[in-house]
């Protein structure tokens, strides 16, 4: 990956329906280099998907949470592959300090949300789980 392509990245990150011709313009260079940019991002697995992001006042029935998990012994390969096969756990990200993970999280429900910690708290490797609520976002 160049340069191009973190700046083709960037401008995506913004407005992933942005057409190629709009980027190819703000980035002065040809349509086609900018489609065939993003084939092979996508190819390469650089790009996993395109989503839609939307403002927190209007996911107000979701619960959100952040879960610091500790792991015992060399077992974090193991723990993050399963971590993987939950739907509610958005981001895993490995961190220093106290606790070895921190994942996001993000549940329909109250009740959907239980079943996940439940169900994470059992997984083979995890010593210790702590969860905080997201209550609100301040900043956007």
């Amino acid at each position: 990956m160049d340069e191009l392509d973190r700046r083709i990245l960037a401008l995506l990150r913004a407005d992933a329906r942005e057409p190629a011709a709009a980027l190819a313009k703000r980035l002065k260079i040809s349509r086609g280099t900018v489609q065939n940019r993003i084939a092979r991002m996508q190819e390469r697995g650089a790009i996993q998907g395109f989503t839609v992001r939307t403002r927190p006042e209007l996911e107000t029935t979701r619960v959100r949470a952040v879960m610091g998990i500790a792991i015992e012994g060399e077992r974090s390969a193991k723990v993050v592959k399963a971590l993987r096969g939950f739907a509610e756990v958005e981001k895993i990200h490995t961190t220093n300090g106290r606790w070895d993970l921190i994942a996001e999280l993000n549940a329909e429900t109250l009740a959907d949300f239980s079943r996940a910690l439940d169900q994470i708290r059992t997984i083979e490797g995890i010593a210790a789980t702590e969860t905080s609520i997201l209550l609100a976002t301040l900043k956007v």
